[in-house]
Parts: structure tokens; sequence; C-alpha cells
């Protein structure tokens, strides 16, 4: 599902990304985070791991700026509940980054781990690596039925790059992010039932100055 041009355009943004990680000594995290829609309101900068806003003196976030990144945000506090990615750019409101209003504000993050110089992901139809598999490299899947596989994904074995998954097609629906390992159940990656019906690819943007993927307009 890969060609020539896209790895070599991948190797080429993977190597650019190992050189500002060595110069820095790490990757650089930060953005900007409201309790009111519109970047109205309070405002907090968020530079690592936020186990619960209410503790740095924020209610809830209710619109945010992402200058480097990418982060997950979670609708409840301690990382848990529904989790969005939140890569490089600008979230006015609870639409933004959900196509869903189960809930139009966010309680927690952290950032994501980024292995920016490949991509490659094994899917499973059943847990613990069994049943049919479909294998992506450095491309994007707007659904996985449409490639041959099924809605069922049981089991996920990240060789390198950072992914998010989407319950539905489109990249709609509850997110998953996956991140370079193994995960031998659906639980493991958040999911509370094995389906899984488009996946992407996660590029930060500030490597990546285009992306590989653009929100669709409301």
């Amino acid at each position: 599902m890969s060609g020539e041009k896209s790895k070599s355009a991948s190797q080429t943004d993977g190597k650019a990304a190992q050189n500002k990680t060595s110069e820095t000594g790490m990757m650089s995290y930060k953005m900007f985070v409201f309790d009111h829609e519109n970047f109205q309101g309070r405002c907090i900068e968020i530079n690592a791991e936020c186990m619960n806003v209410c503790d740095m003196g924020m209610d809830k976030v209710r619109s945010l700026r992402v200058e480097c990144g990418p982060f997950v945000g979670y609708e409840q506090m301690n990382l848990c509940g529904e989790m969005f990615i939140l890569e490089k750019g600008e979230y006015p409101r609870w639409d933004s980054w959900s196509n869903c209003q189960k809930n139009d504000y966010l309680l927690s993050f952290r950032p994501v781990r980024m292995d920016p110089e490949k991509h490659k992901i094994c899917l499973y139809e059943v847990g613990e690596f069994k049943g049919r598999k479909m294998e992506i490299m450095d491309d994007d899947v707007p659904s996985l039925f449409s490639y041959g596989f099924t809605d069922r994904v049981g089991s996920i074995m990240v060789s390198c790059g950072t992914w998010v998954g989407y319950q539905f097609p489109g990249y709609r629906g509850s997110q998953y992010v996956l991140e370079k390992g193994e995960f031998r159940h659906f639980n493991e990656f958040g999911a509370r039932c094995p389906q899984m019906q488009s996946i992407r690819r996660i590029r930060d943007m500030q490597w990546h100055p285009h992306g590989c993927y653009t929100m669709s307009t409301k």
C-alpha cells in the first residue's frame, strides 16, 4: 500500500525530525488552553502531561491552540474517557476536535510519543495477533472495508510511526491513538469494542508543514 515516492518522502522527513530532536535534546510540546470557546476566558500554557486542568486553576477546557504537538485530549481527568488527537492548529470549540457532541470540553492531556521516520502498522481481526491480517505502510486508509478488510480489529502491532484509528469510515467516530508498540486486545488502545473502520498517520506539523490529513470543514 505504499509507493517509492511516499517512502522516500517519509524517510527524508524522518531525518529532519531526528536532527531537530538531537538539537533540542527532546521534542518540544506546547499548547494554550482556554476555559471558554473561541479562545476566550482564562488561558493556561501546557507543555507536558496534565492529569487534571482543575489542579491548574481551570474548570474545563473549551477551546485550545496547539503550537507544537501533537497532544491527546481526554474528556475526563486522569487521562480517562473519550480521547481526541490534537495536532498543530486551532480548536475554537468542541466540533473542531470531535464530530459527535458527547462532551463539549476536555479535562486532561498528554503529549503523543512520535516515531516519525517511517510508518508501519499491522491490524489483526482477533486478539493476540490472530485472524486476518492487514499491513499498512506509509499510507492513510479512509475505509478498511474498501481495502478488503473487516470492520473488526482485535489487536494491533505498531512497528513504527504514530497512528490514530477511528470507529467509522472517513475518520469519524471514537478515536484511538496508536503509538509504537503492541496492543494484544482492543481495550489496550482504549476501545470498548473491536470496531475500527479507518486509520491514518499522525505527522507532527512542525516537521510536515502540509501534514497528510485535512479535517473536513463543517
